[in-house]
């Protein structure tokens, strides 16, 4: 599913970092549990906000959806 797969991109993002949710979650000005239900694939996300977690982690949004292939 495509919530769980952006989830577990912003958490592959995040551990390269090496930032905790926290950290993530102030410089995207989201709540901590937002990050947090986002990388476990039950929250889905805005595009708005989504630009924001990519700003804060750094990449472009074409390099945030360089997926690995699951087939």
């Amino acid at each position: 599913m495509i919530t769980q797969r952006v989830g577990k991109r912003i958490k592959e993002l995040r551990h390269e970092l090496g930032i905790s949710q926290e950290e993530l979650a102030y410089r995207a000005n989201v709540h901590r549990t937002y990050i947090a239900g986002l990388e476990v694939g039950k929250r889905n996300i805005s595009i708005i906000t989504l630009e924001k977690i990519v700003d804060a982690l750094g990449v472009s949004l074409s390099e945030f959806f360089v997926f690995e292939s699951t087939l």
